[in-house]
């Protein structure tokens, strides 16, 4: 787990920047207003909905393991793997990835401010979540890969558009392949945590199905912006929110675990809606 990880994120990175021109990536200056929309969501409207539902008293019973996985989960956007399943549902990926690379530079000041936020609200020790933290994990996990790729790409197109489909292959194959390591070695202890913790599956549940709503909601009449803004809004960033979880969770013991379970519930949530926007056509 500790390798197929982190090399799995830097090749399907790699692979994206390999098939994109800096041009596609610049889309964030071509749709302006799409982009402040989707980081609006991702990076705010997302950690509320967690806030107010932590919030509510049904959510007293709720472990607190789980309590902090959600918490840490809302306040982590732009996920990699989003990009895979923008692309299986019919969504842009270059759209996917200017909404996630904007969401990871805007994670250096949101986050910590989130995080700030949330302790204070709880009235629990501050989690010391500092930008520097997060710029490194956002750097290494996701733009340095991506610049790696759209920089050969500029210095050998020719190179670049012959390995391109071979790289993509590879990406997808890793992934297959953490998708298959992730269940076995997580699937057994992320059923038994939702079978001590039922209230947390329900309230994970209402997180992933809030979030992909925010996130239809928020990118207006587009097709494809209606597919790719859903996708990056819920598909949140499990390694930053490990990275924490590791620094200032260690004496919760089964937090991993449950951040594990909020992207399991995610992932399985996503599959309906990834359906149904490949049933629609890109001119839905």
């Amino acid at each position: 787990m500790a390798l197929v990880l982190p090399v799995t994120l830097f090749a399907l990175m790699f692979a994206l920047g390999l098939g994109l021109s800096a041009s596609e990536l610049a889309l964030v200056r071509h749709r302006p207003f799409l982009v402040l929309r989707a980081l609006l969501g991702t990076c705010l409207l997302v950690p509320l909905l967690a806030l107010v539902l932590l919030k509510l008293p049904l959510a007293a019973g709720l472990s607190p393991p789980a309590g902090y996985a959600i918490a840490l989960m809302a306040i982590c956007p732009s996920a990699p793997l989003t990009l895979r399943k923008a692309h299986l549902a019919r969504g842009k990926r270059e759209l996917a990835a200017s909404l996630q690379v904007a969401a990871a530079l805007l994670a250096v000041v949101t986050v910590p401010l989130l995080a700030w936020l949330f302790s204070s609200v709880f009235s629990v020790e501050r989690w010391a979540i500092t930008p520097g933290a997060v710029f490194l994990q956002v750097v290494t996990a996701q733009l340095l890969p991506l610049a790696s790729g759209i920089g050969l790409r500029l210095w050998k197109p020719a190179w670049a558009q012959r390995w391109d489909d071979r790289f993509d292959r590879l990406a997808d194959g890793l992934v297959l392949l953490l998708t298959v390591v992730l269940l076995v070695a997580t699937l057994p202890g992320v059923v038994s945590f939702f079978s001590r913790d039922g209230l947390a599956l329900g309230l994970m549940a209402i997180m992933a199905l809030g979030s992909l709503a925010i996130g239809y909601l928020l990118a207006g009449h587009d097709p494809i912006a209606r597919t790719t803004a859903p996708l990056v809004t819920s598909m949140r960033n499990p390694g930053l929110a490990l990275v924490f979880a590791s620094s200032h969770g260690a004496q919760l013991k089964e937090l991993k675990v449950a951040i594990l379970a909020y992207v399991l519930i995610t992932g399985v949530l996503s599959l309906p809606f990834v359906g149904w926007r490949q049933r629609q056509g890109p001119g839905a």
